[in-house]
C-alpha cells in the first residue's frame, strides 16, 4: 500500500538531496540499488562523530561516552539483523567483509566443496572461488531459474552433499531485483551438510525487508552502510558463534570472537543507530504507538518489522505503477517496445524494474532519461554484471530501482521519456 501523501512528505523530508541532485540540478533518483539516499540524521551525525579526537578505551569521560555509542550500535545491529546471539562489526564494505566471511569459513571447514548460485554478485563468488582454489578446494555455481530469475532449492539441490564446507546465498539480486526464500534454502543446505558454514549476501536485500538471521540459521550475514540510508566507507556483518571464533585475522591475546582489527570508526555505529531510529520511527507510523526509549531498545525490533512491511507495501505500489503506468501514461509492461527482465508478476521482486528498448542500447536510453532529470543506471556484461545477464540472453539492460521515500510523481516523470523512446 503507497504512503499517505503526509507520511511520504515525512519520509521525503529525513533524507538529503531527494529531488536536486547538487551537481546536476532537479532529478528523480531511481538508482536507489547503487547506493541509497542518506539519512540527513546520518551526515549530522558523522560530522559531529568525526570531530572528536578522543578514541575508546581510556580513561576519561569522552572515551566512555565513545563506548556507549558503539555498545549502542552493536546492540542496534543484532535487533536489525534479528539475532539473538553471534556477534556483529563493522568492516570496509559489504564486498571485504563477505571476502573475510567466506575466507575464514573456507579454512575453518573440514568439507571438500563451496557451493553458490549464478544468481550472485561477484563479491560472493569471486571470494569463494579463489579460497577454494588456495585451500585445495572446488567450488560448483549451480543455475538459477531464467524464466523467473530466482534460484531456489530445486537449484541447490543436485549439488548437495555432507561434504559442503561453505554455501553462499544473495538474498536479492542487484541486476533483476528478485529476492529468493534464504531460509529455505539454507535449511536445505543444513540438513546435507549440518557443518557447513552458509553465508548470505544481504547488500541488495536489507533496504526492502526485514532480515531475521535466527529463523535462517546460518552463519554469516553481510549489508553494506551506502545501500541502507547511511554512507560509504562501512559495511557490517553479523556472524554466528561457530563462525565468531573460527580462526581468523585478530591480534594475538584479543578475545576469540574479535573480528574488528585496530581503532574503528565510532560515527560508523553511530551511523547504523540512525538507521534503525529512522526505521523504528517509519514502523512506528505504521503501527501507532511511541518510538521506544533509549533504555527500552528490545521493543525495536517489532517496530523495525513494522517498517519493513510499510517499505515493502509502497514500493510495491512504485513497481506496479512503473509496470503498469500511471498517469494517464502507459507501464513498461504496457509498451510493445520495451522487454522487462524476468517475469512482470513476481512475488520475488523487490523495489526494481529492470528493462531493454528495442533498437537502444541499454547506455542511450540512461544518458537520455539523465538529460531528462530521471537517474537510473545501465547494467552490462562485465564483471559485475555478466554472470546474471548471459543466462538470461542478454548483454544489458535499463535499471530503475526504486526506494520507500520515491513517488507516483517520480514514476510518471520516468514513464514520460520511456514512452517517448519506445515510440508510444
Amino acid at each position: 500500500m503507497l504512503f499517505q501523501p503526509h507520511l511520504l512528505a515525512e519520509v521525503r523530508d529525513r533524507f538529503h538531496h531527494v529531488e536536486r541532485c547538487p551537481f546536476q540540478g532537479p532529478r528523480v533518483f531511481f538508482e536507489n540499488a547503487g547506493g541509497s539516499l542518506t539519512l540527513k540524521s546520518v551526515v549530522a551525525r558523522t560530522a559531529e562523530l568525526q570531530a572528536i579526537p578522543d578514541n575508546q578505551g581510556r580513561s576519561n569521560m569522552a572515551s566512555a561516552a565513545l563506548g556507549e555509542i558503539i555498545a549502542q550500535g552493536r546492540a542496534d545491529m543484532m535487533a536489525m539483523f534479528g539475532a539473538n546471539s553471534g556477534t556483529v562489526f563493522i568492516g570496509e564494505t559489504g564486498t571485504e567483509l563477505l571476502g573475510r566471511l567466506i575466507r575464514n569459513a573456507t579454512w575453518a571447514s573440514s568439507g571438500r566443496q563451496l557451493i553458490g548460485s549464478a544468481l550472485e554478485h561477484p563479491a560472493t563468488y569471486s571470494a569463494a572461488r579463489r579460497w577454494a582454489d588456495l585451500a585445495g578446494k572446488t567450488y560448483r555455481q549451480v543455475p538459477f531459474d531464467v524464466a523467473t530469475s530466482v534460484v531456489g532449492v530445486d537449484h541447490y539441490e543436485p549439488a548437495l552433499g555432507p561434504d559442503i564446507a561453505v554455501a553462499t546465498i544473495i538474498h536479492a539480486s542487484p541486476v533483476t531485483g528478485m529476492h529468493v526464500d534464504v531460509g529455505a534454502i539454507a535449511a536445505r543446505i543444513r540438513a546435507a551438510a549440518p557443518d557447513s558454514y552458509i553465508i548470505v549476501d544481504g547488500i541488495q536485500h536489507a533496504a526492502h525487508g526485514s532480515i531475521d538471521v535466527e529463523a535462517y540459521d546460518i552463519d554469516g550475514y553481510v549489508v553494506s552502510g551506502y545501500k541502507l540510508f547511511s554512507r560509504h566507507n562501512y559495511g557490517v556483518a553479523w556472524v554466528s558463534d561457530r563462525l565468531a571464533t573460527a580462526p581468523h585475522d585478530q591480534l594475538l591475546g584479543a578475545p576469540a570472537d574479535v573480528w574488528e582489527l585496530g581503532t574503528r570508526d565510532t560515527s560508523a555505529y553511530a551511523c547504523c543507530s540512525e538507521v534503525v531510529r529512522y526505521l523504528e520511527w517509519l514502523g512506528s507510523q505504521s503501527v501507532g504507538g511511541p518510538v521506544p526509549s533509549a533504555q527500552d531498545r528490545p521493543a525495536s525490533r517489532a517496530l523495525l518489522e513494522a517498517a519493513a512491511v510499510a517499505i515493502r507495501g509502497h514500493e510495491h505500489g512504485i513497481v506496479e505503477a512503473m509496470l503498469w503506468g500511471t498517469g494517464g501514461l502507459p507501464g513498461l509492461a504496457d509498451l510493445e517496445a520495451v522487454s522487462v527482465v524476468g517475469p512482470v508478476a513476481s512475488e520475488h521482486r523487490s523495489g526494481m524494474v529492470s528493462f531493454e528498448i528495442e533498437g537502444l542500447a541499454a547506455t542511450d536510453v540512461v544518458d537520455r532519461l539523465n538529460a531528462d532529470g530521471v537517474r537510473t543506471h545501465a547494467r552490462r556484461s562485465d564483471y559485475y554484471s555478466a554472470g546474471v545477464l548471459q543466462p538470461l540472453g542478454i548483454d544489458s539492460c535499463v535499471r530503475a530501482s526504486a526506494a520507500h521515500y520515491n513517488s507516483v510523481a517520480e514514476v510518471e516523470q520516468l514513464l514520460a521519456t520511456v514512452n517517448r523512446l519506445a515510440g508510444a
